[in-house]
């Protein structure tokens, strides 16, 4: 006798696997805030607020200028002027520029990158630190 099994309608592929990429080519230029559910390159030009769920990587001919950046990692090869909020790793590369005030989990400044602002690092140990000093 045959026994029937029970097929699973969840995918077994990694949750990384189905993450969408959005991408601002050269020459484009976006005006206004901008919201992405994955993840998001610049390579144009974005004047506005930029939140991602995911990764955030600007190029070296990318430019964002807002008020905030924020998402779970951000790389920086290009110039961005915002305050910039990273949940993970923020990482300025040797040719990237920021102009603004930055909190990341770590962060990571090249040699020859160019930073202007005040750094906060490890953003959960400071939240989990500051809760504990309001229980007692």
């Amino acid at each position: 006798m045959f026994t029937a099994k029970s097929k699973s309608t969840k995918s077994n592929k990694p949750e990384s696997q189905h993450v969408a990429i959005t991408f601002i080519s050269l020459g484009s230029e976006v005006q206004g805030d901008l919201m992405v559910a994955g993840n998001l390159r610049v390579e144009g030009m974005v004047r506005g607020n930029v939140r991602a769920e995911g990764d955030i990587e600007i190029s070296a001919s990318g430019v964002i200028e807002g008020q905030t950046v924020a998402a779970r990692n951000i790389l920086i090869h290009g110039r961005v002027k915002a305050t910039i909020s990273a949940n993970g790793q923020l990482r300025i590369h040797s040719q990237g520029e920021v102009e603004g005030d930055v909190s990341a989990e770590s962060l990571d400044i090249e040699s020859g990158a160019r930073f202007v602002g005040y750094s906060h690092t490890g953003i959960k140990h400071s939240a989990d630190i500051i809760s504990m000093e309001k229980k007692s």
